[in-house]
């Protein structure tokens, strides 16, 4: 009986377990956490998930703040700063920008969904209206920017997290404000300096002249200082802590900046605590143990599901071809491991081509199909090359693919189970996976062939390539693991590498894509576990390639933005370097 259900049993717990947890970190001190909706401009729907304190209330409104993702990211990167405002009095609403998560519209119009959110954020009742603060990362300094520009009075302090106050331009957006009050928090290693302030490394912003000027400094801004007068809403100060891009969300030292900051403006928070009291990490310790619980509950129904009548009949022990890791094995695992990362920078430029459409309408999810059916063509003719011998899969198809999508269906009714009671998601940093609404549902429906396609390829390589006769699971699962991934850690390795100990990526051109590849090393990891659980068990790929094409398609379209609309125009070169 536990050799059947430990696996789903397992997964069930720390999905459960962690989301509960997650739940409690984001709760604390009764603040309570809903999914709302509120509309744009032109029949457009705003999301975003409102953190309210139980203090706040209509005969005693709180302070409020607004904050926004980046590029490609959702409300729920804003995590740690809405947790550690909410549980210090603060109501946070954690806005989808427009193309991105529940939001509608293309990426970057509407002022990217800023102003809405700020007048939706200023109208709840429980809100001082008069004590709004605006926070942004990265592109979620463009909504910033554009709510300060429609209400001016409608704010009293800033923060941008690797961010500037010209971000809007990388998408056309040509919002000027003279942000009041205003905090800049630039890491040292921020991948991202050249675009945001016209300096080679995040640690010598102090010299870039537009902040100079930005500030009324003569020569280089000295972090920590603030210029100005903060009663007259010119006070303007710059933090510089050692961290990259994306950790300027998830860092102590990004997050106790903004709460001091915000504290220090505005007035009326019922719990003023240091900014160095965090909680936030835990709500992603559970919600991590959530996304690890995901992949234990696949396999665990994947096993579950064989023992059934229905599916009982694809059970066949794998039959690989080799019999001991030879030369030509070991070539075909490096080869496996490192094509697909040497090729990552080169095919995602290609990817630009594969333009956003009615049908296809998100660029990087473009881009990333273009560099993985590309991978799978080299797959094709590697299998040339390598010539090793023939292996005998059992491809059940129709079965084989009814057991994935089956499988998948109990893992994505789990975390909509997760989302209605918990209010949270699967993930960790970077890495998140959430809930299909209905048009990134369609969407999905249209990617998913060719994410199919490329799975089906690449893991009947993996197969017929590196499965041996005899070999134990752990074995197996760790070389699947590893043939998957393993080339993204080596090529982060080297970019971050030389990140901290130059100041500049060792490929400086690729700052989006590199980040973007931080999430490969999990992902693919999981691939190759998922694909050798299922072949094992089977002797076929399919299983496995349905299971991760359909996981993997779901990821990508839920996490990713839209940018096709009828008035959709191609952004210019640096909204692809952003």
């Amino acid at each position: 009986m536990l050799r059947k259900w430990g696996l789903l049993a397992l997964g069930l717990i720390l999905i459960v377990g962690g989301s509960a947890l997650a739940h409690v970190v984001q709760t604390t001190h009764g603040v309570t956490v809903t999914d709302v909706r509120f509309p744009g401009e032109k029949g457009v729907v705003m999301s975003g998930l409102l953190y309210r304190p139980a203090t706040a209330t209509a005969a005693r409104p709180a302070p409020g703040v607004l904050a926004s993702h980046g590029y490609i990211n959702t409300r729920e990167m804003q995590s740690p700063f809405a947790i550690e405002l909410s549980r210090r009095g603060f109501v946070v609403l954690a806005m989808d920008m427009t193309g991105h998560g529940n939001s509608g519209g293309p990426v970057g119009s509407q002022g990217f969904g800023g102003p809405a959110a700020l007048r939706y954020l200023r109208g709840l009742p429980f809100v001082d209206a008069r004590n709004i603060g605006l926070e942004g990362h990265s592109l979620g300094g463009g909504p910033v920017v554009a709510a300060a520009e429609a209400y001016p009075g409608g704010y009293r302090a800033v923060v941008l997290e690797g961010s500037t106050p010209a971000i809007g331009a990388v998408f056309g957006q040509g919002a000027k404000a003279p942000l009041r009050n205003l905090a800049v928090v630039f890491g040292r290693y921020d991948e991202f300096a050249p675009l945001m302030w016209q300096v080679a490394k995040g640690a010598d912003v102090a010299q870039s002249k537009s902040l100079q000027a930005l500030f009324g400094s003569a020569g280089p801004v000295v972090e920590g200082r603030v210029y100005g007068d903060p009663a007259a809403g010119t006070a303007k100060v710059l933090y510089n802590p050692g961290v990259t891009h994306p950790w300027e969300h998830f860092s102590s030292a990004g997050v106790g900046h903004a709460v001091d900051w915000f504290q220090a403006r505005l007035a009326g928070a019922a719990r003023p605590l240091p900014p160095g009291d965090q909680i936030w990490i835990w709500k992603e310790v559970g919600t991590g143990a959530g996304f690890l619980g995901f992949v234990l509950l696949l396999l665990g129904t994947f096993q579950v599901l064989m023992a059934t009548p229905v599916f009982a009949g694809i059970a066949h022990p794998a039959e690989p071809a080799a019999s001991e890791r030879d030369g030509r094995w070991w070539l075909a695992a490096m080869l496996t491991a490192v094509v697909p990362a040497a090729t990552f920078f080169t095919f995602m430029e290609l990817g630009n081509l594969f333009f956003p459409m009615r049908l296809f309408p998100q660029f990087i999810t473009n881009q990333l199909l273009v560099w993985a059916l590309l991978n799978g063509v080299l797959t094709l003719g590697l299998g040339l090359f390598l010539k090793g011998g023939k292996p005998a899969f059992s491809n059940a198809w129709l079965r084989g693919t009814l057991i994935g999508i089956a499988t998948v269906a109990v893992g994505y009714l789990a975390l909509v189970a997760v989302d209605a009671v918990f209010k949270v998601d699967f993930r960790f940093w970077v890495l998140g996976l959430k809930p299909l609404d209905g048009p990134h549902a369609l969407m999905a429906l249209a990617y998913l062939p060719l994410w199919t396609a490329f799975f089906l390829v690449s893991l009947r390589a993996l197969h017929a390539n590196l499965a041996i006769k005899g070999e134990g699971a752990a074995r197996a699962y760790l070389t699947g693991a590893l043939a998957m991934s393993l080339g993204f850690v080596l090529l982060l390795a080297i970019q971050y590498a030389s990140l901290f100990l130059t100041g500049l990526l060792a490929v400086p051109q690729q700052p989006l894509n590199t980040i973007v590849a931080i999430q490969f090393v999990p992902l693919l990891a999981m691939v190759g576990v998922i694909a050798a659980f299922t072949y094992r068990r089977t002797n076929s790929y399919v299983p496995g390639a349905v299971i991760c094409a359909l996981v993997i398609c779901w990821y990508v379209t839920a996490g990713t933005a839209t940018h096709w609309s009828p008035e959709f125009k191609l952004p210019g070169a640096a909204a692809r370097s952003n």
